[in-house]
């Protein structure tokens, strides 16, 4: 038995990466019998980097690559407590506290931390921070407006014509709004999301795509898209020039033109492989570390940081937590058999925390009830890395203990 959302939420539900504020509201689904899709196995992904060139090997500290630009060498930590059975399919989770300074993690609990994963729509608070840096740097300024035309709108509601930056950044935060952050995306520049994972050193995380190039992807209305294996090969100049060319087909395409098409990809061709080289990705340990560097290192000015903190506390996710929080933000995504929550929060205790959760092929076509049972694995998680004062099992003397000295960790320039 699989869940099936009504027909009339069915084309939004399956394709569009839906406001996970929407869930506090609650939705009713309906019961239909079928078939589940065999999860993607993680090496895969493994196999995939290996064949762009970039040669990682696993150790207790996750993947280092041997090749080109130093990545991420996040510990692991110690295996995290059972996921919740509702959970299905390839999962990916890793919890930190984190050192406000270097980044360093000083407890960590993960499971599948360097899996790579499809970010759904958590990947839009990198948007965010690139919309940023521009306007610090006095390249886009705050007060620009933008049009809606059939070339630029994504699927899912969209935004009113003239609306500026904040607007634009408030609905796709809070709202999730697909139009509104393809907006945003292509004004800063298609590289420009991409280097907030390359200036960290996340290897492993692609960010470069507007929302409506990946499904035009998926539904095949590229003549320029190299295929999913291809694609997910690329790196550096080649990812930009096959990325740009998809998008320029994107914006050839009307998005009822591109519903009808995924709803055939969707209903008679889908399989879960090409998720991971049509969608962004990044893995678990490296988006919790974008995420860290984001909330405590972004590099932005005073007022730019405000506006950051400000937006991404509208995003979901904040009261399905447990512990004790002075300040929390956040972005989750779902889309088809996927569901992704991340957030950094500072404890009443005075601790910084990072998480990212990731699930891909579930059983389920339609993810979102799956939310009380992702963010119970969480709070389990964090339970076991928290202080004692902060709802968790970590003594003070044992978190004061000295740690081995590792190297630092990417910041944001």
């Amino acid at each position: 038995m699989r869940l099936q959302a009504p027909r009339r939420l069915r084309n939004k539900g399956r394709y569009v990466l839906l406001a996970l504020v929407a869930l506090a509201g609650g939705t009713a689904w309906l019961n239909r019998a079928g078939s589940g899709t065999d999860p993607l196995l993680p090496g895969r992904a493994r196999a995939a980097m290996q064949a762009g060139g970039v040669t990682g090997t696993a150790g207790a500290g996750g993947v280092q690559v041997t090749q080109g630009t130093p990545c991420l060498n996040a510990p692991a930590g110690t295996e995290a407590p059972a996921p919740p059975p509702r959970l299905s399919g390839r999962l990916g989770l890793y919890v930190a506290v984190v050192d406000p300074v270097t980044l360093q993690p000083r407890r960590v609990v993960s499971h599948d931390p360097d899996g790579v994963f499809p970010l759904a729509s958590t990947y839009k608070q990198a948007v965010l921070w690139a919309v940023l840096r521009q306007k610090d740097a006095g390249t886009l300024r705050l007060s620009e407006t933008f049009e809606v035309t059939p070339g630029t709108q994504s699927l899912g509601n969209y935004p009113y014509d003239h609306s500026d930056v904040p607007t634009l950044a408030a609905r796709m935060i809070h709202n999730s709004d697909n139009t509104a952050t393809d907006l945003l995306h292509r004004r800063v520049g298609l590289q420009a999301v991409q280097d907030v994972a390359d200036t960290l050193g996340l290897c492993r995380t692609r960010l470069i795509l507007p929302t409506k190039d990946w499904w035009t992807a998926q539904a095949g209305l590229s003549g320029n898209f190299p295929g999913a294996a291809a694609f997910a090969s690329l790196r550096g100049p080649e990812l930009l020039r096959a990325a740009q060319a998809l998008d320029e087909d994107a914006r050839r395409n009307r998005a009822d033109v591109l519903q009808r098409r995924l709803n055939d990809y969707f209903d008679h061709r889908y399989a879960p492989d090409t998720d991971l080289g049509t969608q962004n990705v990044s893995t678990p340990a490296e988006f919790a570390h974008l995420v860290a560097a984001e909330f405590l290192r972004s590099g932005l000015s005073a007022d730019a940081q405000q506006m950051q903190r400000s937006v991404m506390a509208t995003g979901f996710g904040r009261t399905r937590l447990q512990a004790p929080v002075t300040y929390w933000g956040g972005k989750g995504g779902n889309g088809w058999r996927l569901l992704t929550f991340s957030g950094y929060l500072h404890t009443a205790g005075g601790e910084d925390v990072v998480y990212a959760f990731m699930q891909h092929g579930a059983d389920q076509e339609y993810t979102m009830h799956n939310t009380g049972a992702a963010f119970a694995w969480i709070n389990a998680a964090m339970k076991t890395v928290l202080l004692e004062g902060d709802g968790g099992h970590v003594q003070p003397d044992a978190a004061a203990a000295p740690t081995a000295a590792r190297p630092a960790m990417p910041t944001a320039p």
